[in-house]
């Protein structure tokens, strides 16, 4: 039981990681970034570019109406577990361009890796008013239910609707691996009382 739940947690968590650089990047398959299963060490961040990092910022000092590079910025201090201040590049990113829904998806993710759960699910209910059937967002909807509020049966409810929107797209498809690995492990979810 608990390697189910390592494993599944793996999944989810690279999907997270795998998703949230793909508004600058080429789609990653969901468990390409996977997070190691339970009982295995945790690697740490790849190393910081400082100079990519000098680069991205004269560009946006430049370019004060530049949103994509705000978000580039986001992304690398991201990558680099700096989450606080990748927080700060996707709040510029989103006063520049309120209505870039990845961006502010980003920024749900990177407050739930700020242990701020209830913070990531605002964010994200703001990034659904922008599109509602916006799977990423959707996804991590879920996992943050899942894992930042222990709220199995909305984590659920939120994987069905992946499922429903993208069926066949990376989301789809990590949403079904996430709702297998949900009713495997506990048996309870998805059943009605009686059933």
């Amino acid at each position: 039981m608990l390697g189910l739940a390592g494993i599944f947690f793996g999944v989810l968590v690279g999907w997270i990681i795998g998703s949230q650089q793909a508004t600058t990047a080429a789609p990653a398959p969901a468990a390409a970034a996977a997070a190691p299963a339970a009982g295995q060490p945790a690697q740490s961040p790849p190393p910081f570019d400082d100079a990519r990092a000098a680069a991205l910022k004269a560009t946006a000092e430049r370019s004060p109406n530049d949103a994509e590079t705000r978000v580039q910025l986001g992304n690398l201090y991201f990558d680099a577990e700096r989450y606080d201040e990748a927080t700060r590049w996707y709040q510029d990113a989103l006063r520049v361009d309120p209505k870039n829904v990845n961006a502010s998806t980003d920024l749900g993710i990177a407050y739930y890796y700020s242990n701020q759960p209830d913070r990531a699910l605002t964010q994200f209910d703001r990034s659904l008013k922008l599109d509602p059937k916006h799977a990423k967002t959707l996804l991590n909807v879920g996992i943050v239910k899942a894992f930042g509020k222990q709220d199995l049966e909305g984590a659920e409810a939120a994987w069905k609707q992946v499922v429903a929107i993208a069926p066949d797209g990376p989301e789809g498809q990590a949403a079904r691996r996430a709702l297998d690995s949900l009713t495997s492990a506990h048996a309870g979810v998805g059943k009605k009382p009686g059933a």
